[in-house]
């Protein structure tokens, strides 16, 4: 099983980021933390690094079940969404919401899951 759902589009970086922004928007995700980890690399290390971002998103009302079935599932939030320049394209990843069900045993948890990847890969099919 694939770490992320993963789809190649045709947009410049930034378009990318402003479209996966709004379709999250969507499907009920809002962007609570911004990474552009081309630039953290360029001032912590000195090195280049080619367009790098990532977006944590969250749902709320399902993060919010998700920590009263179990809190510890707090550590998979954000779900990370991935913006990248990778040899001349652009590239977008979003966690595999399908993985928590090697996490976790909760049948409620594992259910919510398979509701995300409907949702997750609805996003990426409108990009």
């Amino acid at each position: 099983m694939e770490l992320g759902l993963t789809k190649e589009v045709t947009t410049d970086f930034e378009d990318t980021i402003t479209k996966v922004t709004e379709e999250l928007k969507k499907e009920g995700f809002g962007i609570i933390t911004t990474i552009d980890f081309k630039n953290t690399i360029r001032e912590k290390l000195d090195k280049d690094f080619r367009k790098f971002t990532i977006l944590g998103a969250c749902n709320p009302q399902f993060s919010y079940d998700a920590v009263r079935i179990d809190d510890r599932i707090g550590l998979l939030l954000p779900c990370n969404v991935v913006v990248q320049e990778k040899q001349g394209k652009i590239e977008v990843s979003i966690f595999n919401p399908a993985l928590i069900k090697f996490l976790v045993a909760d049948e409620k948890l594992i259910e919510m899951s398979e509701q995300l990847v409907e949702r997750i890969t609805k996003v990426l099919s409108n990009l």
